[in-house]
């Protein structure tokens, strides 16, 4: 099972503050324990939201729509990608995980990640042997 691990953003990250050096020696040291355990798929922060962009789409039509963001708290920090058994072992290594907003409440969620089986009789043989080929297409790229 996968499941990806959102940070949530704060004021501090929407503003760009980076995180300290202590923080950035804290999350190295439990990615080293997530890389060890075989959990880590992936894993990144993310830019403020005053660098993205949302595209709207409405019928045909589509709308760019230029950051920042007013609800900083829905906003995403950045992101964990965990190969595990359970939903209960996502809690429990996002549970080890340091506060990645030190010295205030911060939240992390965690959602599971659609898997092909997961669609049904709706992923065809034909469309499951297009996603096959193209993650691996995808995988030899980079």
């Amino acid at each position: 099972m996968r499941f990806m691990i959102l940070v949530k953003a704060s004021r501090e990250s929407e503003a760009g503050v980076m995180p300290s050096t202590e923080l950035l020696t804290e999350m190295g040291r439990y990615n080293e324990e997530l890389v060890k355990a075989g959990v880590l798929v992936a894993g990144e922060g993310l830019h403020p939201s005053s660098k993205g962009v949302r595209v709207r789409f409405s019928g045909d039509q589509r709308t760019v729509i230029d950051g920042p963001f007013p609800e900083t708290e829905q906003l995403i920090a950045g992101f964990w990608i965990f190969q595990v058994n359970s939903r209960e072992e996502a809690i429990e290594w996002v549970k080890r995980a340091p506060n990645p907003m030190p010295g205030r409440q911060s939240e992390i969620e965690i959602r599971q990640i659609v898997e092909a089986e997961d669609f049904g009789e709706a992923l065809t043989p034909e469309l499951r042997e297009q996603e096959e080929r193209l993650r691996a297409r995808s995988r030899q790229q980079r």
